[in-house]
C-alpha cells in the first residue's frame, strides 16, 4: 500500500513514516523539504500519483490567526482536489480534541475549517483528533511564565505521547475509512498544572507551577471540558512517567 504522509518530516510525520515502513508499506514523507508543498501545490500531483492513502499531519509555520487559517484552508483544498484526481481511496487528517469547543483559539478555528473541507470532499476520510502531546509541555509552561513562576490553567488535561499518536494514525491509515471522527488521548487525566509541574521537575527546573482557574490557554479561557475527550476515546499506552524517563 502506498501511503503519502503530508508533513512527513515533522515530529509525528517522521514517526508515522518509520512505523508504516516497518509494517511493509510504501510510505512517502512529503513536505517542502522533499519538494512537496500542499499550500502552493508544488510537487503534489507527482507525490500522490498511485497513492492509496494520504495522511495529513502538516503543521502551520505560523500560529497567527489569519496565517494559520489560510494555511489549513489552502493546503486542505489542494490536497482533496489532487487526491480526487489521483484516485486516492482514503484521506486521514490529524486534528485536535476540542476544536469545536474553543473558538477563541485561532489554531483551533483553522483546524475546524480543515475538518470541514475534508468532510465535504468526495474522498473517503478519517479524522483523528488528538489531545496535546507530551512534547509540548515545555512550550506550554514557558507561555505561562510570570514573575519567576509558571502560571497555567488548572483545567482537566489528558496529553498523549507522540509515539502513541503515530501508532493510532498507522492503525487508522491502514484500515477502512471511518467517514467520521475519533478522539485519542493519553492514559492519564489530571489538572493541567500537574503535568507541567512534573515535566519541569524532571528537567531540573525548580520554578513553582501554579494552577489558576482563570489562566488562559493560548489566549482563550478553558474549563474541564475544553481539551479532553468528552465521549469515547482511544487511549495511548504511554504514561507521563515512562515518557519522562525516555526524554
Amino acid at each position: 500500500m502506498k501511503i503519502v504522509v503530508i508533513g512527513g518530516t515533522g515530529l509525528i510525520g517522521s514517526k508515522l513514516v518509520a512505523k508504516l515502513k516497518q509494517q511493509g508499506h510504501e510510505a512517502v514523507a512529503a513536505s517542502p523539504k522533499s519538494g512537496v508543498n500542499a499550500v502552493t501545490g508544488e510537487g503534489l500531483a507527482a507525490a500522490l500519483a498511485g497513492a492509496d492513502v494520504v495522511v495529513d499531519v502538516a503543521n502551520a509555520p505560523s500560529w497567527e490567526p489569519a496565517a494559520v487559517l489560510e494555511f489549513f484552508e489552502r493546503s486542505s483544498r489542494n490536497l482533496v482536489a489532487t487526491e480526487a484526481a489521483a484516485g486516492v481511496k482514503h484521506h486521514v487528517a490529524l486534528s485536535i480534541v476540542g476544536t469545536d469547543r474553543s473558538p477563541d483559539i485561532g489554531y483551533f478555528r483553522a483546524k475546524l475549517a480543515q475538518e470541514t473541507i475534508v468532510k465535504a470532499s468526495s474522498v473517503p476520510y478519517s479524522i483523528v483528533r488528538a489531545t496535546q502531546f507530551f512534547e509540548f509541555l515545555d512550550a506550554i509552561g514557558e507561555a505561562g511564565v510570570t514573575g519567576g513562576k509558571v502560571v497555567v490553567p488548572s483545567a482537566s488535561f489528558q496529553p498523549i505521547a507522540s509515539d502513541d499518536v503515530a501508532d493510532r494514525l498507522a492503525e487508522v491509515a491502514t484500515g477502512r475509512p471511518l467517514n467520521g471522527t475519533i478522539d485519542i488521548a493519553g492514559p492519564e487525566k489530571a489538572p493541567f498544572n500537574e503535568f507541567v509541574a512534573r515535566r519541569l521537575k524532571a528537567s531540573g527546573d525548580s520554578r513553582p507551577v501554579v494552577g489558576d482557574r482563570q489562566a488562559q490557554y493560548y489566549g482563550s479561557p478553558i474549563d474541564d471540558t475544553s481539551l479532553i475527550p468528552l465521549g469515547e476515546a482511544r487511549l495511548g499506552k504511554t504514561p507521563l512517567a515512562t515518557w519522562l524517563a525516555r526524554a
